[in-house]
């Protein structure tokens, strides 16, 4: 046999096997009665195609896979008219298997998913009153008490699509990881409603992209993950009874482009030590707790946010970590942003407007580090900033506008330097008033607009370098210092007779070279 007769066969071998292997196409119920029949009678590379029906059943797929509802991509009352029209009915059991289980590189496409376990609505309803504080970590979480989602994916790649997941016992669609090996399937464009668990669950290591999904009124979060990595981007969360999105227990996700609003918790909410996931470019608005909340050590990176109109504080923080970078926090019924519980935060770069109490709130022996932020509000009481119950604060280069009883409130420890700060009205009194048994340096700011920039009593001050203009009465008081108060190189601007740079009684150090400029 010659070479090019050997080539010849080879080729002739390859072509009929690659014949042997086209992928065909399965009809339900027009070839096959079930849905499993047909699953179970296909080969890798099959797609199978489902006709309108309700079909009381559920599945496990095959590798590689497509289950397919019939129709074109046009729209119905809620997601794809062909999902609305082929549905996959669980009995509403508990107990037994998922609706939909997954297999490697299998493709879940257009269907809706309900009825798998048993829906409660007058449990749905308790938990809605209390905001979910009577449900238990370990309860309704993704594996955490053998959980039966609607669609199950364990261990495996594959891609679940415009489907239609609602009113199941449990979570609506689960992503768990195995061990060695990796899980990064695709879960995009689906509607995910009014389950007993959460939306969307991802949990032990599993890598998803989760995309573009619709999650509402599910009993626990939108979409959750615990000790995993996902990537949550640009899905909508909405009047979920827990946080739109949550994460804890280690979990490392990027959450962004998300819209979580009308939460009965926060719209993000992020807790637990080793949680050091990346959130960014998402807006949360009207959610009945914080906007963004951190808790119990978590340490997240929060970048460029919009959290506003949430009825506690824009983004929160509870004996935390965070970097908190350029988010803008607007219109809370709080704080803009608000730091307790012995937290230690990074506030950079922030713009807090018109929140309803203090723009950042830094309680209960807290650590921060405000710097170069935008903070206002016109009208109220409140400070712009509180530095409260013992906490530590540099507050550097920032621009204050504004103010209650003081644009910045110290009761604790604070360094203020390079800040710009204007009065709003006639009606500002103090830019800074330092509490009873609390230290401040307070050097090269500017102050503009207040009756008085700098308002301390029994308190051990710095004060240095301060440029203050429209001013009314004395410029700097300082009432009864408990140590030596140092006082110097200060400048008034004012054309009042009564105008007097500084008011000084108690322990007095270094007081001079404060100048009264008359202009």
């Amino acid at each position: 046999m010659t070479p090019m007769t050997q080539k010849a066969l080879i080729c002739l071998f390859i072509f009929l096997s690659e014949q042997s292997l086209v992928a065909e196409t399965l009809q339900v119920p027009q070839e096959h009665k079930s849905i499993q029949a047909a699953i179970d009678a296909a080969a890798p590379g099959d797609t199978i195609i489902v006709s309108p029906g309700l079909y009381q059943e559920r599945i496990r797929l095959k590798p590689k896979i497509t289950l397919r509802s019939r129709g074109n991509n046009s729209k119905g009352i809620e997601g794809l008219k062909r999902a609305e029209m082929v549905t996959l009915d669980g009995g509403g059991k508990d107990g037994e298997s998922a609706g939909v289980m997954m297999a490697q590189g299998a493709i879940l496409d257009g269907f809706t998913i309900r009825n798998v376990g048993l829906y409660d609505d007058a449990k749905w309803n308790k938990h809605f009153d209390s905001h979910g504080e009577q449900l238990g970590d370990d309860e309704g979480s993704v594996q955490a008490e053998g959980t039966t989602p609607a669609v199950s994916i364990q261990g495996v790649n594959c891609t679940v699509t415009n489907c239609i997941v609602h009113h199941n016992g449990d979570v609506g669609i689960a992503v768990i990881g195995m061990a060695d090996a990796k899980t990064a399937p695709i879960i995009d464009h689906n509607i995910v409603y009014r389950n007993m668990g959460g939306g969307i669950g991802v949990a032990e290591g599993a890598e998803p992209i989760v995309q573009s999904n619709r999650c509402s009124e599910n009993l626990r979060a939108g979409i959750g993950c615990r000790r995993a990595n996902p990537m949550i981007l640009d899905n909508s969360c909405y009047k979920n009874i827990r946080a739109g999105i949550g994460c804890r227990e280690g979990a490392k996700p990027i959450i962004r482009g998300n819209k979580c609003y009308q939460n009965r918790r926060a719209g993000i909410g992020i807790r637990m030590k080793g949680t050091d996931c990346i959130v960014e470019g998402n807006e949360c608005f009207e959610n009945l707790m914080a906007g963004i909340g951190c808790r119990n050590e978590a340490s997240p990176t929060l970048r460029n946010n919009v959290c506003r109109k949430n009825k506690m504080a824009g983004i929160g923080c509870d004996g935390a970590f965070p970097m908190v970078i350029g988010n803008k926090c607007a219109e809370n019924d709080q704080a803009g942003i608000g730091v307790r519980g012995q937290a230690e935060v990074v506030i950079h770069g922030n713009t807090c407007h018109d929140n309803k109490l203090v723009a950042i709130g830094i309680t209960n022996g807290s650590t921060a580090t405000i710097m170069k932020n935008e903070v206002s509000r016109t009208g109220g009481m409140p400070p712009i900033i509180a530095v409260k119950d013992d906490s530590i604060a540099l507050i550097r280069d920032n621009q204050i506008s504004g103010g209650g009883v003081a644009a910045v409130l110290v009761q604790g420890r604070a360094t203020l330097s390079k800040n710009k700060f204007f009065g709003k009205g006639d009606k500002q009194g103090n830019a800074v008033w330092i509490w009873e048994g609390s230290s401040a340096t307070i050097a090269d700011n500017s102050f503009a607009g207040f009756r008085t920039a700098v308002t301390a009593t029994k308190s051990n001050v710095v004060i240095s370098g301060n440029k203050v203009s429209r001013f009314r009465g004395t410029a700097i008081i300082v009432k009864e210092s408990s140590q030596p108060a140092h006082i110097y190189q200060n400048i008034g601007i004012s054309i009042s007779p009564d105008a007097k740079v500084i008011d000084v009684s108690g322990a007095t150090g270094l007081v001079e070279s404060n100048v009264l400029q008359k202009k």
